[in-house]
Formats: structure tokens, C-alpha cells, sequence
């Protein structure tokens, strides 16, 4: 019995013997993340993307502190929130389905330009004072519809940009990028707002679409889209096809309820944080950059360690882990009123979210089939956009009556309670999805 074998079963599961992993043991450390950016269509593409990453950060920034500066209210920055993550409940299904059908290249360029669009409307009102709160919901749920269409597509591209054996970096990668981007773009929309007014916000977001299509322009890829089938069924009976399969999924169905009740409990503290800095805190925008920050640089840590990662072994439990870490770290957030608490507070939830979140999505990418994974991973973008969604509406309105602190303490225990069932299916957990993965496709 080989090495490989036994190192495996001491961990729990098996491990295909052919599993390619055995060709990376070479490629340790940053040099599996240099290998992966010199692949020519990935390496303009993520540097088109993190460009565009800044500036989204830069514009949530700027429709949080507007949304508290025209209403002062925690219930408008969840409706506000609401607006812009909870379309993917209806709207990802679709776009899954979509991206199983047609160029997924195209849909991105497509895209980019809806979102531009949006941009340039919210830099236009606010900069001649025309901006209203109801004008600002709506935009925000505009520009919600066209990310939730967009998000599966997204994922779904990637793969189609670099070879397999790097894909578990290439998923890491956009993480380390979007978080990244979270650590960047609050600190320049911080001086910007001081300094321009948050109008400018969105002229900067404006400018990194432009970017982003300009880099898009450059990708070479051949184009897989499914063929054309006379009794093909529509795409909602095409997405529910993709929920059987999750649903009967041994591994993949358990570790999507743990995402679930993370995203409703802990994940809508974000969400709040415009209200934490002015009513907790004492301060203005500036704190808000700062908390913001801080998770984007926890959530930079969490991506760059797992970009090193040469396999799923260990992930399942990983995931466990991060979602605890998560936990602890939000119910210290809420008990203080000192920023040299909650700075490092949220900045290991950024950490937990991070490494929570590319864990789930390395998994399901290695594990499902390449016909449903537009569909799954639209599972997935619903899950991580529209139940925070749901959460900060909920929390938001609570927060009316029993102040910001409480809910997202309630939030936290749910999750703890919930990692009780979670860990005692673990073993189940790590044998389905780690050994699928890891087995050659």
C-alpha cells in the first residue's frame, strides 16, 4: 500500500490513487499563486477583476455612509442591504442556468456594462444633489439583480480560464482579490469622502467597469456552451434539477445548511457597521473605513494562506473551524465599545468568513459535474448573497426596538448551536466531498 493511501485513511476517507494532487507536491507555498496568474487568460482577467473588486468596495462604502447620512436609520441600511443581495434568491437560479447554456465570457461583458450603467446614474444624482433615499434603494436593486444574475456566470467562467490543478488557487485567488479590494477600496473611499464628497465614490466605480471590460477585451477562451436540445427543459425546471442534486448530496447538502445559518446570523454584521460607527463607536466614515479594513485584511490573511493549499484534504473540517471562529470573534465585537477590541474582533471574522467561504466553493467546484456546475454554484451565490440579505433586514428592523448589539449576539449563538449537529457530521462530510474532489475528472 502506497504512502499516498495510508496517509489518507488516517485522515478518515479515501483517496483515489490516480488523484492528480500527487504532481503538485512541487508546487508549494506562492509559487502554486505565481504559476496560476502566468496563465495568460486567467492573469488578465484577475487583474481586470480586482480593479473592478476596488472600486464595487469603494462604492458600498459610499452608498453606506449616504444611506446613514439621509435617513440615520438601521433599518434603511438593511432595507438598503436587502436590496442589494436578496435578488439572488430569485435571480441567481436563473443565471446558473444560464451560465450551463450559453458563453459565459459574453454574459461577464454583458454584465460589466449593466453595472457601469448604474454606476454613472449614482454619480450623476448624487454629485447634483437629486439623490433620495427611495432613488437609492432602487439603483441598489438594480445593480443587486445584475450581480445576482452575474454571480454564477462568474464562477463558472473560472474554471474556463486556467487548468484544473490550479483551480483550488484560482478560487482562493478571487477570494484573496475581493477581500483584498475590501481592505483598499474602504480606505480610499475614507479620504474621498472627506475630502470629494461621497459623489465621487461612484465616478471611481465608474472607472473600474471601464477597466474591467477593457481587460475582458483581451481573454481568448473557446467557448463550451451546451448544445441545443428540441425537450431541453426552461431554466427554472433546469435549476430545479440542480437542487435535487444538491439536496441528495451527501456532502454537499449538510455543508450548505451550516452556510445558510452562517450567512443569517453572523454574515448581516456588515451590513450594520455604518450604525456600529456612529452609534457605538462615536465616529463617522473614517471609522467606518477603519472596520471595514480590518476585515478586508483578516479575509486577505484567510485567502493567502488557503491560495497555498495543494488539495481538499482537511477542508471539511477547516470549514468547522472558520465557522466557530466566526462566532467567537462577533460576540466579542458586540460586548465592547472600544475600537482596539473591535478592530481585531472583526478582523478575525473576516478571517472565519474568508476561509469558510473558499472552502465551500473549492469544494463544490472539484466535486460537481461541469453540466450542473452553473446551477450549483448559483446555490451557492444565492446562499452567500441572499440570506445575509434576508438576515440584515431582519436585524436591521430589530435593531429599532433592542439596539444594534443584541441581534447579531442572537445571530452568533445560532450559529454555535447549529456546529453541534455539523460536527457529528463530519466524517460523512469529509469522506463525500474531499475524496470526490481529489479524485481525477
Amino acid at each position: 500500500m502506497s504512502a499516498v493511501t495510508n496517509a489518507s485513511k488516517t485522515r478518515g476517507f479515501k483517496v483515489h490513487p490516480l488523484r492528480p494532487w500527487r504532481s503538485m507536491i512541487r508546487l508549494t507555498g506562492f509559487v502554486r499563486i505565481g504559476h496560476a496568474l502566468k496563465q495568460p487568460n486567467y492573469g488578465v482577467y484577475m487583474c481586470g477583476m480586482s480593479i473592478s473588486m476596488v472600486g464595487l468596495w469603494i462604492q458600498r462604502v459610499g452608498v453606506g455612509w449616504l444611506t446613514w447620512e439621509l435617513t440615520e436609520s438601521a433599518a434603511w441600511l438593511g432595507a438598503v442591504a436587502f436590496a442589494d443581495l436578496f435578488p439572488a434568491v430569485f435571480i441567481s437560479p436563473i443565471g446558473g442556468s444560464a451560465a450551463d447554456r450559453w458563453d459565459r465570457l459574453r454574459l461577464t461583458k454583458i454584465n460589466q456594462v449593466l453595472s457601469l450603467i448604474q454606476a454613472i446614474l449614482l454619480f450623476g444624482l448624487t454629485v447634483s444633489d437629486l439623490i433620495t433615499i427611495e432613488i437609492l434603494f432602487a439603483l441598489t436593486l438594480y445593480l443587486g439583480i445584475v450581480n445576482a444574475f452575474h454571480q454564477p456566470v462568474r464562477m463558472a467562467l473560472v474554471p474556463s480560464l486556467i487548468n484544473r490543478e490550479f483551480l483550488p488557487t484560482a478560487v482562493a485567488l478571487s477570494s484573496i482579490s475581493f477581500n483584498l479590494a475590501r481592505f483598499i477600496g474602504p480606505a480610499i473611499a475614507g479620504v474621498v469622502i472627506l475630502v470629494f464628497g461621497t459623489g465621487a465614490t461612484f465616478g471611481l466605480n465608474a472607472l473600474s467597469f471601464a477597466v474591467f471590460l477593457w481587460a475582458l477585451s483581451r481573454v481568448r477562451i473557446e467557448t463550451a456552451v451546451a448544445p441545443r436540445e428540441k425537450d431541453r427543459p426552461g431554466l427554472i425546471r433546469e435549476f430545479g434539477e440542480g437542487v435535487r442534486y444538491v439536496a441528495s448530496h451527501a456532502g454537499v447538502a449538510p455543508i450548505l445548511i451550516i452556510l445558510i445559518v452562517v450567512c443569517l446570523g453572523i454574515r448581516p454584521f456588515q451590513e450594520l457597521l455604518p450604525g456600529f460607527a456612529d452609534h457605538v463607536f462615536g465616529g463617522g466614515a473614517d471609522i467606518l473605513a477603519v472596520l471595514t479594513c480590518a476585515i478586508g485584511i483578516g479575509a486577505v490573511t484567510g485567502g493567502l494562506w488557503l491560495a497555498q493549499r495543494s488539495g481538499p484534504e482537511g477542508l471539511a473540517r477547516l470549514i468547522l473551524l472558520a465557522t466557530v471562529i466566526q462566532a467567537v470573534s462577533i460576540f466579542a465585537f458586540v460586548a465592547t465599545d472600544s475600537l482596539w477590541i473591535a478592530v481585531p474582533a472583526v478582523t478575525i471574522a473576516g478571517l472565519g468568513m474568508t476561509i469558510m467561504g473558499i472552502g465551500v466553493q473549492t469544494l463544490m467546484q472539484l466535486t460537481v459535474d461541469a453540466s450542473v456546475r452553473g446551477r450549483v454554484l448559483s446555490i451557492f451565490g444565492l446562499t452567500f448573497r441572499g440570506v445575509p440579505a434576508l438576515g440584515a433586514l431582519i436585524m436591521g428592523a430589530a435593531s429599532e426596538s433592542i439596539g444594534l448589539r443584541w441581534p447579531l449576539a442572537m445571530g452568533a449563538l445560532m450559529v454555535l448551536l447549529s456546529l453541534i449537529w455539523a460536527w457529528r457530521q463530519l466524517g460523512g462530510i469529509s469522506s463525500s466531498l474531499e475524496a470526490q474532489a481529489a479524485a481525477p475528472h
